[in-house]
C-alpha cells in the first residue's frame, strides 16, 4: 500500500476566519487544511490519473473510504462499496450517509466522481479539477455534516467511471439500495477549483426554477460570483451541461439537481490539470458556498417537487 500524508479529521470552520451567517446558514464552514489535503493526495503521481480499473483508482477508493470510516459514516446494505461491472474490469461507487435529525427517510445526495483518464503514453493525467477537487470537496462536507448533523438525511457518493460515459452514476440509479423516490435533491460536482474569473456556475435551475432562490441567498454572503446557465438545450450541444455529469441520472428520474463547476480551461483533459495551477483561495470559497446552499436547502421542509 502507498504511503500517503497523515489523514486529517475534518473540523469546523478555521479558526483564523470570520464566519459570515445569513440566518442560521454560515460560509466559511468547512475545514481549509483537510479540503486542500484531499486534493493533493488524490491528484498526486501514486494515484495515477485514478482511471476505473487501475492500480491508482483503488488507491483513491481505498483513500475515500479511509475518510468514509473516520468519519463513522453509516453504510448502505452494499457496504461502502458498490461494485458494477465495466468493460472486462469492474467500477467501484463509494457511498455512505448521515442520518437525518427531523427527516431521516429524505436524503439530499451529494455526488462528485473520483476517476479520470489515467496514464496514456506514460504520461500522467492528473486530474486534480476534473475531478479531484469535486472529490475532496465531497469529503469535506461529509466532514463538515458529520460535526453538524443534518436535518434530511445526507448521501455521499464518489462516482467511478463518469470518464466512460457516466457509468457509475446511471448504475447507482438503475441500481439504488435506496428508492429513488426518497431523493430529495442531487447535488453534483465536477470540476470546481478553477475559474480566472471568480466564477463557478450553479446549473440545473432551467430544470428545476425553485432551487434559484436558495443559491441567490448564499450569493449575498459568499466572495465569488455564482453564475447560472448551463442548462438550456436551445443553447446548442456545447452550452448545455445536461447531459454532461453524473447528475443526469438523476435528471432523468425526475430528482431535482443543481450541479456546480467551472467553464472548461486550457488544462481540461490534458496532463497540466496538477493540483499547483488550482487556485487554493477560489477553491476553498467555491467550496465553502457549496456547502452553504446544501445546508440552506436542509433547513426546508422535504424539497421534491
Amino acid at each position: 500500500m502507498m504511503a500517503f500524508p497523515a489523514l486529517i479529521l475534518l473540523t469546523a470552520c478555521p479558526r483564523d476566519k470570520e464566519k459570515k451567517q445569513t440566518g442560521s446558514v454560515a460560509y466559511n464552514n468547512i475545514d481549509s487544511a483537510a479540503l486542500i489535503h484531499h486534493l493533493a493526495v488524490l491528484s498526486s503521481a501514486e494515484m495515477e490519473g485514478r482511471q476505473t480499473g487501475t492500480t491508482g483508482n483503488r488507491l483513491a477508493r481505498e483513500y475515500i473510504i479511509r475518510v468514509f470510516d473516520s468519519l463513522n459514516l453509516q453504510k448502505l446494505d452494499s457496504g461502502f462499496v458498490q461494485a458494477f461491472p465495466f468493460d472486462s474490469v469492474s467500477g467501484h461507487n463509494v457511498m455512505g450517509y448521515i442520518k437525518g435529525s427531523q427527516y431521516p427517510d429524505s436524503f439530499i445526495v451529494i455526488t462528485a466522481h473520483y476517476d479520470h483518464l489515467g496514464v496514456r503514453n506514460g504520461v500522467i493525467y492528473y486530474g486534480a479539477d476534473d475531478n479531484a477537487s469535486g472529490t475532496a470537496a465531497l469529503l469535506s462536507m461529509a466532514g463538515y455534516f458529520t460535526s453538524h448533523p443534518p436535518q434530511h438525511s445526507m448521501l455521499f457518493i464518489a462516482f467511478d467511471a463518469e470518464e466512460q460515459g457516466l457509468l457509475g452514476s446511471k448504475y447507482f440509479v438503475a441500481n439504488s439500495p435506496l428508492p429513488v423516490s426518497s431523493m430529495t435533491l442531487n447535488l453534483n460536482m465536477d470540476m470546481v477549483s478553477r475559474n480566472d474569473n471568480n466564477e463557478i456556475f450553479a446549473s440545473g435551475t432551467f430544470h428545476y426554477p425553485f432551487l434559484k432562490s436558495y443559491v441567490d441567498t448564499i450569493q449575498t454572503i459568499a466572495p465569488i460570483h455564482l453564475a447560472f446557465g448551463h442548462d438550456d438545450a436551445s443553447k446548442g450541444g456545447s452550452q448545455d451541461w445536461t447531459t454532461q455529469s453524473d447528475h443526469f441520472a438523476f435528471h432523468q428520474r425526475q430528482v431535482p439537481y443543481l450541479y456546480f463547476g467551472v467553464e472548461d480551461h486550457a488544462d481540461y483533459h490534458q496532463p497540466g490539470d496538477t493540483f499547483e495551477k488550482v487556485n487554493k483561495g477560489f477553491y476553498y470559497r467555491v467550496c465553502s458556498a457549496i456547502t452553504a446552499v446544501a445546508m440552506l436547502i436542509d433547513r426546508q421542509p422535504v424539497l421534491r417537487k
